[in-house]
């Protein structure tokens, strides 16, 4: 499985960035693509994920109310709608791909894209 992020940038504390993840090669044992964020010196954050068979997303605590992950199956793709950004917000943004016995498991997933950068300025 291969997975390209993409969509960071700077925008200012309360604006908007929506970030995209592409997946490529994914077989039935990938059922899962979450989002995972890394500011420096902090350990790995779970930030959002959701299954290709399921509506039912998951959220981590700094995602809830302010992003929204979705999917489209037929183009191999999620997006994480991220809304009234904070300074806070500002790190590396990572997709994987994998079949997490839970959602927010982070290690269970296999397949890491290369992160993208979110930078809030205050």
């Amino acid at each position: 499985v291969q997975l390209q992020a993409s969509g960071g940038g700077l925008v200012q504390a309360g604006g908007s960035l929506r970030l995209s993840c592409a997946v490529s090669g994914r077989s039935f044992n990938d059922d899962a693509v979450g989002w995972s964020r890394q500011a420096p010196g902090l350990d790995r954050e779970f930030v959002a994920a959701i299954r290709w068979s399921s509506n039912s997303p998951y959220y981590g605590d700094p995602a809830k109310g302010r992003f929204t992950i979705a999917r489209d199956n037929a183009r191999n793709t999620v997006w994480l709608q991220m809304n009234s950004l904070k300074a806070e917000d500002t790190a590396a943004y990572y997709c994987a791909s994998g079949s997490p016995s839970r959602l927010q498991s982070t290690l269970e997933y296999d397949s890491w894209g290369q992160g993208t950068q979110v930078t809030v300025s205050s």
